[in-house]
Order: C-alpha cells, then structure tokens, then sequence
C-alpha cells in the first residue's frame, strides 16, 4: 500500500510538473506571437540604384526607425523598380499598398502643380539657392499645399539629386548643338521643357530602360547628374559629359496617409526627424560626390566639356512665362528672391 500511494504520488507531482511546462510555454508561444503581431511591416519603395546615397540612406533610415521604436516597426526597402516604375510608386502609394517612396518632384506636381516650380530649367542659380528653398517658408506652404490635394500624403524629406547634365556621343558645346538631338527625358511634361527652348526632340523613356535605349541608339543622348551617372553606368555608351547644370535636381521622400494617421504623436516625431536627416545625409553626400566624380570620369575615359552655361540660360528663362502662371506666379517671384 505504501508503495502505491508512494507511486500515485511521484505520478501527481510528475502531472503538475508537466502541466506547468506546457502552461509556461503556452505562455512564451502567445508573448512571442503577441511581440510578433505588434510589429508593422512597412514597404519603402524607389527606383534608385543600390550603390546611390538614396538608397544607402534609406536603408539607414528604415534600421533607425525599428531602433528608436523598440522594434515595433521594421521597414523593408525595395530599390531598382522592384515595386514599380515612378508613375506606378506614385499610385501603389496613394492607394496605400506602398508606405514611403522617393518621388521626383515633377511626379509630385501631378496632384499640386506649383510642387513642379523646382524642376524648371535655371530656376535655381546654384546649390545654396536650392539649400534656402528648401529651408523655406514657400517650402513648406508647397509640400502643405501638396499634402491637401494628394488626400493626405506628406512629404517628409528634400534630398538634393544633384545637377543635370547631358551626355551624348557628340560634343555639346552650344544650344545650337542640340538641334533635332534625341534627348530623353523622364516621363513628366517639365523635363521636355529644356530640351525644347533649345531645339532637341525630348523622348520619355523610363529610367530602367535608359541604358539599353541609349546602347542600341533609340535616343542620341540623356540628363542626369554625374552621381547617376555613374550609378546607372551611362558613360559606358556616352563619350561626352557637357556641364550644362540646367536643373538642380530633388527627389522627395513621400509617406502615404495610410501610415502617417496610423502612427502616435511620438512615433511621428521619430519618423520625421529620422526621415529628415536621412535627406540631409543624400544631400551632403550628393554635393560631395558631384564634385569629386568630374576626375573619375575622366579616369573612365570620360570627355567632360565645359560649356556657357549663360548662352543656354538666356536661351530657356523665356519658357518659363508659359508655365509662370499655371505654377503661380507668386510662388515663382518669391522661389527667385529667395537669397
């Protein structure tokens, strides 16, 4: 008997050892799925090349924000049109099924037109001009302006894109030498604005295919700034780099109002502040790489030709008056007086 009772007992006190070690890893399994289901997966998509500042910063951006948060959001960034081309981010966006993209301002002119006062041929007179800008009060009333009427999509960071030069496998010295050229140029109706104050045939092609375009002689020449230049490694199929600086370029980093009404007071700060510097960081490393890459071409076998940048400046500013209006002639005047 004793032996029995000694037996009933070892296998009750075995019951509730057991029991409490299926009770105590039911409890980890639903603190770990719980952990798991407070994670927000978000998606930041872009066109951009993986070795661009956009994306290297983005990347830093995204490992920040799941830092500062403790973990609660975790963003996963799709670079080289893995999501899409511009025009397609630019929707995926508004619909909500993307949370962040980079978008060139002259995409983001297609819900707020006055945001396509940037992207006009010389409208800027150097980088310091496009550094007040976007310091600016006018800025800021722009990207507000842009919010309303794109139901609530925010910009959140101005990365300097650097300024626009051509390349081509003729040398383009003069305005004069780019009659009747094959240009491309993104597809945003702003862009066809310098080749045409100059006599070129502008040509939409999307980014991803410019190389291949290019290659195979679609088009006779491209814009672009030196360091997409180099990303995109046109200068395998263009011999020439004519300095024509005609655009000071800005991409903008754009999240959807899907994510921005979803996040607390708190984690706005952190998104803002963390998505701003990012911006910051493009800028400053694009400038530096724009000044650095004029010898690297060279190096490449690059011709790069300095051209008068006055001569074509005086050729496109009479363009202008045609869109002046249209963008706001009060945003214009008050973008050139900005000092």
């Amino acid at each position: 008997m004793f032996l029995l009772k000694t037996l009933a007992h070892k296998q009750a006190r075995f019951r509730f050892v057991l029991s409490s070690l299926i009770l105590i890893s039911l409890a980890f399994f639903t603190q770990t799925l719980s952990a798991k289901e407070k994670v927000k997966q978000l998606t930041w998509a872009h066109v951009y090349e993986i070795s661009e500042p956009l994306h290297t910063w983005s990347v830093w951006a995204a490992q920040e924000i799941e830092r500062k948060t403790n973990g609660r959001y975790a963003i996963d960034v799709f670079p080289v049109s893995i999501m899409g081309k511009e025009a397609e981010l630019n929707q995926s966006l508004s619909l909500g099924t993307v949370d962040i993209i980079y978008t060139g301002t002259s995409f983001a002119a297609q819900n707020y037109p006055p945001m396509a006062l940037s992207e006009l041929p010389y409208i800027f007179r150097d980088y310091q001009h496009w550094q007040h800008f976007n310091e600016s009060d006018l800025f800021a009333e722009l990207i507000e302006g842009y919010k309303k009427a794109s139901h609530g999509n925010r910009v959140v960071g101005n990365n300097y894109y650097g300024q626009r030069h051509l390349t081509s496998n003729k040398p383009i010295l003069t305005p004069a030498d780019m009659t009747n050229l094959k240009l491309r140029v993104p597809n945003a109706s702003i862009y066809k604005m310098f080749p045409l104050a100059v006599g070129a045939n502008p040509s939409p092609i999307a980014f991803s295919e410019v190389y291949l375009a290019l290659q195979q002689g679609v088009v006779d020449a491209q814009e672009n700034p030196l360091p997409t230049i180099k990303a995109k490694k046109f200068y395998e199929v263009q011999k020439y780099i004519s300095l024509t600086g005609h655009l000071q370029g800005s991409v903008l980093t754009v999240a959807s109002d899907r994510l921005w009404s979803s996040l607390s007071p708190e984690d706005k700060q952190i998104f803002s502040q963390t998505l701003k510097q990012a911006a910051a960081n493009v800028s400053t490393e694009t400038r530096q790489s724009e000044k650095d890459l004029i010898a690297w071409f060279k190096k490449q076998g690059s011709e790069i030709l300095t051209v008068d940048r006055n001569a074509f400046r005086k050729q496109v500013l009479p363009s202008h008056q045609g869109i002046k209006e249209t963008l706001g002639a009060a945003y214009y005047d008050r973008l050139q007086n900005i000092k």
